[in-house]
């Protein structure tokens, strides 16, 4: 076992797909994630793969696939879902967003769709006991800048993150836009992503118990997201919004609830976005498709929750 390499893989063997017996026998999953997690970690071109994780092209295969069925989310909530049972996961959230700047192997995509995982002959056949927590979905296609959510920003070529992340930075579901894309617009998106099964009977936990947030966020139809949900929220003022406010006299209204104390903590997802950018392929794209490169965000978000 070298560093980087997955040790508590039994963890994770529940709920990873198995082969229909129809199209050969599968390379063993322990390997080829180790081969996925060392190109995660070092960002090098997935023909550079050491030997040791097999053919590159099967690495690659399987991470692309698992990436379009939403196989690398189920794993991810499954973790949590452990940690979560275990009474692990602080539920005073916070929220932003991060740039990644896109390299030019990011670029050039192909404008059709991409293929969809093919299966020959037969149903797949489901890992048993293993929870549909999210539903699979096909890759959108388009190809393109603006299909693949890649934009222009201050930064130059960029993606963008949108991410929540737990009282001890530990990274909830992501959201991919191109890096123009102004933060408040994916601030719904976010939360509605957040979904943590239950180990046993019960719904799935897709309420935080309060949020913290910059001014990024500060505007009616986030404040009136939150109210309508019942969630706890501190989100600092706008400058300019406080004047507009105050101009208005009595009919301004009061000033929105702020907690200082809260707000302080409120690094803990700059501090989860950090540990995301150790990966090296999250801090730089390298991948053309979009839902790869959530898929490798993913991947590298499932590593911190293994590890903490």
């Amino acid at each position: 076992m070298t560093r980087g390499d997955l040790t508590d893989a039994e963890r994770l063997r529940p709920f990873l797909p198995v082969s229909n017996g129809r199209c050969g026998r599968w390379r063993d999953h322990r390997q080829v994630i180790d081969g996925i997690l060392h190109r995660v970690r070092t960002g090098v071109q997935w023909r550079d793969l050491p030997e040791r994780f097999g053919l590159r092209k099967t690495v690659y295969e399987r991470h692309r696939l698992w990436s379009a069925d939403g196989t690398w989310e189920r794993l991810l909530q499954q973790v949590q879902a452990a940690v979560d049972a275990a009474g692990e996961i602080d539920w005073d959230i916070a929220v932003d967003s991060t740039i990644v700047r896109a390299h030019q192997h990011a670029a050039g995509a192909r404008t059709d769709p991409p293929p969809g995982p093919c299966v020959k002959r037969g149903r797949r056949r489901r890992t048993p006991d293993r929870s549909p927590t999210a539903e699979p979905a096909r890759p959108p296609g388009g190809g393109g800048a603006g299909g693949e959510d890649l934009g222009r920003s201050r930064g130059g070529f960029t993606s963008k993150l949108h991410l929540s992340a737990d009282g001890r930075c530990r990274p909830l579901p992501l959201v991919v836009t191109p890096g123009q894309r102004a933060d408040c617009t994916q601030f719904e998106p976010v939360l509605e992503k957040i979904r943590v099964p239950r180990i046993g009977p019960g719904r799935p936990r897709t309420k935080p118990d309060s949020l913290a947030a910059n001014k990024a966020y500060s505007n009616g139809p986030c404040r009136q997201y939150l109210r309508r949900r019942g969630i706890r929220h501190t989100i600092s003022e706008k400058t300019d919004s406080q004047a507009a406010r105050l101009r208005k006299g009595s009919r301004g209204g009061r000033p929105p609830g702020f907690d200082e104390e809260r707000h302080k903590n409120r690094n803990t997802v700059e501090r989860a976005i950090n540990k995301l950018k150790q990966s090296r392929a999250v801090a730089t794209r390298y991948d053309k498709r979009d839902y790869v490169f959530l898929g490798t965000a993913t991947t590298a978000a499932l590593v911190i929750w293994l590890r903490t």
